[in-house]
């Protein structure tokens, strides 16, 4: 990383600035920032060099609640999971505004608000019936089928039923 010189000059010309005594131009390394952020992690892989997907505790159609970060205490439902990064994204939280440039000629550009993702540690399962966050347990029924509950609740998440519309729903939307 290039060092910066004592000399306070606001002008710059190429990476050349003037020198204070003799009106000079002298060559100076031009001063940049460094971010100290991961341009690119290795992620792990199974022998067959696939992604390890990890197995999350949120599913699509959960209604859940924020637990940290700006949005804290804010409840909504999960639209999207990504499981290589362990991310969810939530309806209406973590919005992000992007400016999009026009794609043609004397298009004008606009600002486009989105939702970002969130890491899936953030969030909690919520009961709308009792209005109070909890984690989430695993049993299985009488007739074998394993099925997630909230713990403080008891209250059972997984019916075949709202899973069967939760995925019709969407195909509808994607079409």
């Amino acid at each position: 990383m290039a060092s910066l010189s004592l000399c306070s000059c606001a002008l710059s010309v190429n990476g050349f600035s003037p020198n204070s005594i003799t009106g000079a131009f002298i060559a100076q390394p031009a001063y940049t920032a460094w971010a100290s952020l991961k341009h690119w992690k290795r992620t792990e892989v199974k022998p067959n060099s696939l992604p390890i997907v990890k197995k999350m505790h949120v599913k699509i159609g959960d209604t859940v609640k924020i637990i940290s970060g700006g949005d804290k205490g804010k409840i909504s439902e999960v639209m999207k999971v990504l499981t290589h990064n362990s991310k969810v994204l939530i309806k209406n939280v973590n919005i992000k505004t992007k400016h999009a440039k026009g794609k043609e000629k004397g298009e004008a550009g606009q600002i486009i608000q989105i939702e970002a993702p969130i890491h899936s540690s953030n969030v909690m399962l919520y009961s709308k019936t009792a209005k109070i966050a909890s984690r989430v347990g695993h049993k299985f029924l009488e007739d074998g089928k394993k099925v997630r509950y909230l713990l403080k609740t008891g209250e059972i998440l997984d019916s075949p039923e709202d899973w069967k519309k939760l995925h019709k729903k969407e195909k509808k939307d994607e079409k």
